[in-house]
């Protein structure tokens, strides 16, 4: 049976486009984890699972390495290296497949984002990588084109860090979807964390976990607003002053019109409750 290093050796014979990139084996301890540097928090369910993948003898993709004056450095592999690390101890010999990692830190960052070989960034997270980039020097256009999202993605993104710190609290505990928590920012201003607690309150004494969009930020009903328009369309705007401007109604909808509006003071004044 061949293999691939044959095929390569006999390149010229077979007519193939087989390059060779080259990874090595270290040793765990050969390798260290710079603090804060990865995207990702480590998920310990995680770590076990490579744990006992290198356990079993399955085969692990390579981790991506740079090598600085403290050593070699994990860029992609946290979970890996920490997997590893517990399988060393518990007796069993492991020696990590590596590859370099070429290029500067920012796109080193942008590496660890756009990895398929890690777990699923959470928002948070992709949030924290984006503001790493932005640091870096990069615009939102670039850092789109470099991790394959929207600049509208990385905006919305960005956004999130700026919700106040109880907002992103319930979004790490999966109470608010991060989507929700922006919005409410953009449409509650400040208050925002306040009608969050108080929604979220709410959902949990109807048996909910999670606070949705649609109870976070009800909408006033469409119909009613569209009666108030219909009700409007013939008033007159009239003007005694220059300080003084109102609307001349029409026979008969004064009352309807004062009723739409007080329904949607009631609808609006969660929204108010500080003032």
């Amino acid at each position: 049976m061949s293999n691939l290093l044959q095929v390569y050796k006999n390149k010229d014979d077979n007519e193939t486009d087989i390059t060779v990139r080259k990874t090595y084996l270290l040793g765990v301890s050969e390798l260290y984890i710079e603090p804060g540097y990865n995207v990702r928090d480590i998920d310990q369910a995680h770590v076990e699972e490579f744990r006992d993948a290198y356990i079993a003898g399955e085969n692990v993709p390579p981790l991506t390495v740079q090598v600085t004056k403290q050593g070699v450095k994990v860029i992609d592999g946290h979970h890996r290296w920490h997997g590893a690390k517990l399988a060393q101890e518990a007796g069993h010999e492991i020696r990590l497949e590596c590859k370099d990692f070429v290029g500067n830190e920012a796109e080193r960052i942008a590496f660890m984002v756009t990895s398929s070989q890690g777990r699923p960034l959470e928002p948070l997270e992709r949030a924290a990588a984006y503001q790493r980039l932005k640091n870096q020097g990069w615009e939102l256009a670039e850092i789109a084109k470099k991790v394959k999202r929207s600049p509208s993605d990385i905006d919305q993104h960005l956004a999130l860090l700026t919700v106040g710190d109880d907002l992103i609290e319930m979004v790490k505990a999966g109470e608010v979807a991060a989507t929700t928590a922006v919005a409410m920012v953009r449409e509650h201003g400040a208050k925002a964390e306040t009608v969050a607690k108080t929604q979220l309150a709410k959902a949990k004494a109807d048996g909910k976990k999670k606070l949705t969009r649609a109870a976070a930020m009800p909408q006033f009903s469409a119909t009613r607003a569209r009666r108030l328009v219909e009700l409007l369309k013939d008033a007159v705007l009239l003007q005694d002053s220059p300080d003084l401007e109102y609307f001349k109604l029409p026979p008969g909808v004064a009352v309807e019109i004062t009723s739409i509006l007080q329904e949607y003071e009631q609808h609006s004044a969660p929204t108010r409750e500080d003032e």
